[in-house]
């Protein structure tokens, strides 16, 4: 015998369920039956202190279409009560509906009693329902004791964004993070090198890591980047860096700190004098930071190196730091590509780079400077006072004219060793320009001219200043259409002229001919090491002319990059039987990825790896 028993959400005498069957199979619910089932109490329990007895959802009788405002305005049940009793049963009764859907169940029997819920396949009303049920009701107010006693627990800290710190696994989660925070702090204290990039521990986490710093004693170099630390975060550095005496290298780069964070850390700096190095990359600063920065620079005289790429800095910022290279005399490096200092930027440096007597470096590489800043740029540098050896402003949108203010710079300078003007359009005559100069220059020994629209006339020029010019050893042509007529002009003065030890011609159009005149000069070149041919159409032509020198005593080459080449099995087939052939090959690295290479081919050079370090004990590094 089954008893049955009803309750009722409210206190109507009579209350139902509603379900209305449309031909979409949609489901209407006005009311909510719970039937006590006693068979099968033992089933199913309730967390909430709830008897452990089943309910079931129940239809009540249908025809009905009232809808029950009147007893919701004369319930004499409290709502609070209703919110407890939904807290407890709501959950089961949508969770009993999704398990009917997954099953595909249409009805729910129990042992003798009549259908109690039809369900169709329609799962709009349910997830809806679901919706609701699981929403998060909003949040009451704490009482002081229950504030103090939420405090005095700590914060609860997570790795990765969007952890749900439920109250059932809150503990556990803020044992766990207090335990890898305590693994952080010890690893700052046991090594001299630490890399704590990308581990998310935000604000709280750098305030507990920042104790472990403060009379730290080993660790040297410490980088933060990318952690989600914010302007509040940079407070955790307040007393710490007035106490170490260790850390010389600071990371902060990725992180959001804005122009606030700059502002709290440079007052903290002021007073620093162990930090050598500070790299604020992508740090969100603007020129109100820039501004923090360079007053910080007019009073400390320890820091060396300062890296702020990718920020928004534009003018007002690139004239308060040239501000502070006036007054600054221990400032060797300074980064500011990827910013917005323009003509007017780059003018404000020039100025003060004429009074300055310490920077060794300056990377502008990004700063849409232009022809005309390039000209005040180099007339600033040419009356510097100090020694620059780098020079870094690719991707400035200098052409043939600008071209001819940078060679007027070489031409005078006596203390640069690098040169970077990648990613311009200066073109052929840009180029011839920068050649002329290169003739009465001999300190520059890596020349980067990248991207930069150069044919093969500019290349022809350039390569006639290697017949005399045995400084440059690094020599970078990538991203310019010179074709095969250029690789001839190259190769022909290569062969026997220059000291190029590094060459790259990626994406230079240079087809399987242009191979061919590059092989034939490898034959007889005894300086080359690194040689970047990716991107250039060889196909197998040009990998079975590479193919030939490689079989040629060659005790220079060592690494060879032939990718994005079409190359299919039958060029790596010649390259393997290269490599065997050749006993005292000294190519170490083999780069043959992205090309149309098949098992066979892979297997060859594979083999061909495994002959040379049987014969020979030397391992090649194979990429394909």
């Amino acid at each position: 015998m089954t008893f049955t028993s009803t309750l009722s959400l409210y206190s109507h005498p009579q209350p139902q369920v509603r379900l209305r069957h449309k031909r979409s199979q949609s489901l209407t619910v006005t009311a909510v039956q719970f039937v006590w089932l006693p068979t099968l109490k033992r089933r199913i329990a309730f967390a909430s202190g709830v008897d452990s007895r089943s309910f079931v959802v129940r239809a009540g009788p249908s025809g009905s279409r009232r809808v029950y405002r009147e007893s919701q305005a004369n319930a004499s049940v409290s709502v609070a009560s209703v919110k407890q009793i939904a807290t407890s049963v709501a959950p089961f009764g949508v969770m009993l509906a999704f398990t009917l859907v997954l099953k595909k169940v249409s009805s729910v029997v129990t042992a003798g009693a009549a259908p109690c819920v039809y369900l169709g396949s329609d799962l709009t009303v349910i997830w809806k329902l679901a919706e609701k049920f699981f929403a998060p009701t909003p949040k009451q107010s704490k009482s002081p004791t229950a504030e103090s006693q939420s405090a005095s627990q700590g914060f609860k800290w997570s790795f990765a964004a969007g952890t749900n710190l439920f109250s059932q696994f809150g503990a556990k989660v803020e044992r766990q993070s207090k335990q890898k925070l305590n693994e952080f702090a010890r690893e700052l204290r046991a090594f001299p090198f630490i890399d704590m990039s990308g581990r998310n521990f935000g604000d709280e986490g750098l305030f507990f890591l920042a104790e472990s710093l403060a009379f730290n004693q080993t660790a040297e170099e410490v980088s933060f980047a990318a952690n989600g630390i914010t302007a509040a975060g940079m407070k955790a550095f307040d007393g710490v860096l007035q106490s170490n005496i260790t850390l010389k290298i600071l990371d902060l780069s990725g992180n959001p700190v804005g122009d606030e964070g700059a502002k709290c850390l440079c007052d903290i700096l002021m007073g620093n004098s162990s930090i050598e190095k500070l790299q604020l990359n992508s740090a969100d600063l603007g020129d109100e930071g820039a501004k923090a920065i360079a007053e910080m620079l007019k009073k400390n005289s320890t820091l060396r190196v300062l890296e702020l790429n990718n920020n928004m800095i534009e003018y007002s910022g690139f004239t308060s730091l040239a501000g502070a290279l006036l007054e600054n005399n221990s400032i060797r490096n300074i980064h500011l590509n990827g910013n917005y200092g323009g003509a007017l930027g780059a003018n404000a440096l020039a100025k003060a780079l004429e009074s300055n007597k310490s920077i060794r470096e300056l990377h502008l590489h990004g700063n849409s400077i232009g022809d005309e800043g390039i000209r005040s740029l180099m007339t600033g540098l040419t009356l510097h006072r100090g020694k620059l050896t780098l020079l870094d402003i690719g991707n400035n949108s200098l052409t043939a004219k600008g071209a001819f203010y940078v060679a007027g710079y070489i031409r005078k300078i006596k203390s640069l060793l690098w040169l970077n003007i990648y990613m311009n359009d200066i073109g052929d005559e840009g180029a011839e320009k920068i050649a002329d100069a290169l003739k009465e220059n001999r300190s520059i020994t890596t020349l980067d001219l990248g991207g930069n629209n150069i044919h093969a006339a500019g290349v022809g020029a350039v390569a006639k200043v290697l017949k005399d010019n045995s400084v440059i050893t690094t020599l970078e042509l990538s991203y310019n259409p010179i074709g095969p007529d250029g690789a001839k002009a190259l190769a022909e003065v290569i062969k026997f002229h220059g000291n190029i030890k590094i060459l790259k011609l990626g994406w230079c159009q240079i087809g399987a001919k242009g191979a061919e005149f590059v092989a034939d000069a490898l034959k007889y070149n005894t300086t080359i090491s690194v040689l970047d041919l990716r991107a250039n159409g060889l196909r197998d032509e040009g990998a079975l002319c590479l193919a030939r020198s490689l079989k040629v005593v060659n005790e220079a080459l060592t690494s060879l990059d032939l990718g994005f080449n079409e190359i299919r099995d039958d060029g790596a087939f010649a390259i393997a039987q290269a490599l065997k052939s050749n006993e005292d090959v000294a190519v170490a690295s083999l780069n043959l990825g992205s090309n149309f290479l098949t098992k066979f081919g892979q297997s060859a050079l594979t083999d061909a790896r495994d002959h040379v370090f049987e014969m020979t004990e030397k391992e090649i590094a194979i990429f394909f």
